[in-house]
């Protein structure tokens, strides 16, 4: 009989005192009760950690900045969840262009200590998202046409695999692994220790603007931005945010990687739109852009909160647009919104095989949000997201798996494309007996498979 593995690192049971606090979720609509919380200090700890839940059949979740959108994803009851929050040190090697990171650390305090150093890697708009969990989903953010998708700068990896065994991953050992975690999704192939970045020279002055217009101006200011954000430069990356009727906010921030004169002329396009009622253009630091771009917040929101998410690859036509007007009028949550990031630049330029990550054709990102604080809202808000889903479906494509959509039933196809296949072949080498399984996980290619192409 094979020696019993115990469970290192921080250990946390139900009848600990940290047990409540180990269970909470950014989104407080994921809840469940596992039966131990392990906080990883090293790798070994992660590796102990499945191999004790392997002995003693107990399902794995893996997280690492708590910021899961869905139910069952980084937590599950009666399970273990793996969590290296703890494992936070980052090593920067300026001459080669790289930083090796554990999965613990948030993408905020990362990218300012990076910046600190004259260094620029890519961030998006939450500081308190856990490297570990954004990276291997692809990693939208605001400087993606500049530096690529946070996944393309992978160029290697530490995880822990299927058998608790520690493994290497670059482009010579299991090259197909690193492959899939360009893309993948997180929680599918192992749990992540550490991440080896390419990383860039910050640039000395960067460009930050806002325009905030009247609600009412949206179909223009919508339509006008969707024809504009995709082709211009692409060192500016810029979003809209259209808020609740309620809320009443319609706006748009931008980053460019570039002196303010040059900004100025590129959003004159967006300053003439409508009639905007603030419009604000400034020069800063790289570290002040961050500020400005990804604030600070608390760790756990208050709100329930549930999304959808598509690639946009043709101009929305204007019954698009009448779909997120009305869903907008039907949202009433203060923080319901309508998100779009432009795309194009470096993100583009990957051939869509090349990566797991295969949205490489499109000019937008879309995401919609619903809150709510009462329960009794919580079916209204899923159903009107679902609604707004189907509407769209005629002209958007795929969707993201950072904002998992649990009501998408042929998932893999939305989120991975035709990579789908190859990511299930990659699955049944690795976790053939899919140990990292959960709502939504990539299911391992049937064996017969193998068996046709010989």
């Amino acid at each position: 009989m094979k020696q019993e593995t115990n469970l290192t690192g921080k250990v946390i049971y139900p009848n600990d005192p940290e047990y409540r606090q180990a269970r909470m979720n950014w989104n407080p609509f994921t809840n469940a009760f596992p039966i131990v919380f392990v906080f990883a200090q090293q790798k070994e700890d992660v590796a102990n950690a499945v191999r004790w839940a392997r002995e003693n059949n107990v399902p794995i979740r893996m997280r690492s900045g708590r910021h899961a959108l869905a139910k069952d994803f980084s937590q599950t009851n009666g399970g273990i969840v793996i969590d290296t929050s703890q494992m936070r040190e980052v090593t920067l090697d300026k001459t080669q262009g790289i930083a090796t990171v554990q999965a613990g650390i948030r993408v905020g305090p990362l990218v300012k200590m990076l910046a600190q150093e004259g260094v620029l890697a890519p961030f998006g708009d939450s500081s308190t998202v856990g490297i570990g969990g954004i990276s291997t989903g692809g990693g939208i953010t605001v400087i993606q046409r500049t530096t690529g998708l946070i996944s393309d700068n992978i160029l290697a990896a530490t995880i822990v695999d299927a058998n608790g065994d520690i493994l290497h991953v670059n482009e010579n050992e299991n090259p197909d692994l690193l492959w899939a975690i360009r893309g993948g999704g997180g929680g599918n192939f192992g749990i992540i220790t550490s991440y080896t970045f390419r990383v860039r020279c910050a640039p000395f002055q960067v460009g930050i603007f806002e325009i905030v217009w009247p609600w009412e101006q949206l179909e223009e200011v919508i339509d006008v931005w969707q024809r504009w954000s995709p082709s211009v430069d692409e060192r500016l990356g810029t979003i809209l945010e259209v808020f609740s009727k309620t809320n009443g906010l319609l706006r748009s921030q931008g980053i460019f990687l570039g002196p303010k004169a040059e900004l100025e002329k590129l959003i004159t396009t967006l300053t003439d739109v409508g009639s905007p009622i603030k419009v604000f253009i400034d020069e800063v630091t790289l570290l002040e852009a961050i500020d400005f771009w990804a604030p600070n917040e608390p760790l756990f929101d208050t709100q329930n909160t549930t999304w959808s998410s598509a690639w946009v690859e043709q101009f929305l036509p204007e019954e698009g647009i009448k779909a997120i007007r009305s869903y907008l009028e039907k949202a009433t949550g203060s923080e319901s919104n309508f998100f779009f990031l432009n795309s194009g630049g470096a993100m583009n330029r990957v051939p869509s095989q090349d990566t797991a990550f295969f949205w490489r054709n499109t000019k937008c990102y879309l995401e919609w949000d619903a809150s709510w604080i009462e329960e009794s809202e919580t079916q209204k808000n899923i159903k009107l997201v679902e609604q707004t889903r189907i509407q769209l479906q005629p002209y958007v494509t795929g969707s993201y798996v950072n904002v998992p959509d649990l009501n998408i039933k042929n998932y893999g196809q939305e989120y991975y494309g035709q990579n789908f296949a190859r990511l299930r072949k990659v699955k049944a080498q690795y976790d053939p007996e899919n140990i990292f399984n959960f709502v939504q996980s990539i299911p391992p290619a049937p064996v017969c498979d193998h068996w046709h192409k010989n």
